[in-house]
């Protein structure tokens, strides 16, 4: 212990008289506008004059980038290593989809960086070595240090997209090749960027009210609402003519709700440009099979004529493929929403109560035949 004693002496004196020690020490798992690091041993291109912003702080995030020269931009992202890829994507509208992104992650210790072309929400639909940012040749790296990623490119570009997108990988995945292909992010935000004041903040929230009241809408209508006055047509005909106007009710309340939800899904589609024809497809589909059924409520023949069996038919028949449609489209909106699994659980949990419910109603008709 007696030995010992000049060396904790000489720690503490280091420590007290030398400030830039501990903020040395944090800087090594910790990154800020603040911390004094020289990168220039690490990219290819001058980093003395970057600004720098915190872009993302509840992922610790943290954005250098400067005008380099004419048609020149300069950018250097730090993040914590989640063990998986960060990226950071250019769009022309706050949106994934036709964005292009600087995707990097840490392999064997070695960076690896790729310019991908995110052309769909599908993992097949983002390409590597495709996008429409110019990237300068040579001016690309990803780096390792202290428990953080880097990722430092140069764009050719009179200015770049404002519109910014971060994006953290699965943890413990890193793509490979050939294909190098990769797996759904496990968070991402929008933001956007003022690039001669540095302010950077999410991007406005104000549609995604819109989008989630049309999946709210649309879902309850056609894919809770529809099935349940189905059920009411089908289990409760012993009480007639109650069940007639409970199915009657349920189903103009589900098709008014559900036109509501069409036209705010249309309304996102052109205010944000979204690539979602197919799901706008199968939902003007099941509109136009929901206008069907109502007018069908107006052609009704009356009861022992001819025609009444093959009205039936075609109730029957349209009814129940526009709940198949709406059902399938209703976890497909989710998916593209990117809600995550508890807009899914709670979807699929109601499905579920509702075929238990007609499970046993179904067991009880015939029972009593």
């Amino acid at each position: 212990m007696k030995n010992r004693r000049p060396f904790i002496f000489i720690a503490i004196f280091v420590v007290i008289f030398n400030p830039n020690y501990l903020s040395s020490v944090k800087s090594q798992s910790t990154d800020s506008c603040s911390s004094n690091v020289n990168f220039n041993d690490f990219v290819p291109f001058d980093t003395a004059s970057l600004l720098c912003n915190s872009v993302w702080p509840s992922q610790g995030y943290v954005l250098r980038y400067a005008r380099a020269g004419t048609g020149l931009w300069s950018f250097l992202l730090s993040a914590p290593d989640p063990n998986s890829y960060v990226a950071i994507g250019f769009s022309n509208n706050g949106l994934m989809v036709g964005s292009s992104a600087m995707v990097g992650w840490i392999q064997s210790g070695s960076g690896l960086i790729k310019q991908y072309y995110l052309g769909g929400l599908n993992p097949s639909a983002v390409t590597p070595d495709q996008g429409d940012l110019t990237v300068v040749d040579n001016s690309s790296v990803a780096f390792g240090q202290s428990s953080r990623i880097f990722l430092a490119f140069q764009l050719s570009a009179s200015q770049p997209s404002n519109h910014l997108i971060y994006a953290v990988g699965p943890s413990g995945f890193q793509p490979s090749s050939p294909g190098y292909l990769l797996m759904q992010h496990s968070t991402v935000v929008s933001t956007t960027l003022d690039y001669t004041t540095g302010e950077s903040q999410a991007q406005s929230s104000s549609y995604r009210g819109i989008k989630r009241t049309h999946g709210a809408m649309s879902m309850v209508a056609w894919g809770i609402l529809i099935p349940i006055g189905v059920m009411v047509a089908r289990y409760f005909r012993g009480w007639d003519p109650i069940w007639f106007y409970a199915h009657a009710t349920i189903q103009v309340i589900a098709f008014t709700f559900g036109l509501i939800g069409v036209i705010l899904g249309l309304i996102v589609y052109d205010l944000l440009s979204s690539h979602v024809t197919t799901h706008k497809g199968i939902g003007m589909f099941v509109l136009g099979l929901g206008c069907l059924q109502m007018m069908a409520i107006l052609a009704r023949p009356e009861k022992g004529t001819k025609w009444r069996k093959y009205w039936n038919w075609c109730h029957y028949f349209t009814g129940r493929m526009l709940m198949i449609f709406a059902v399938a489209n209703a976890f497909y909106g989710i998916h593209l929403g990117m809600e995550g699994p508890s807009w899914t659980d709670a979807y699929a949990a109601t499905l579920a109560v509702l075929f238990i419910a007609a499970v046993l109603l179904e067991f009880k008709m015939r029972s009593q035949i």
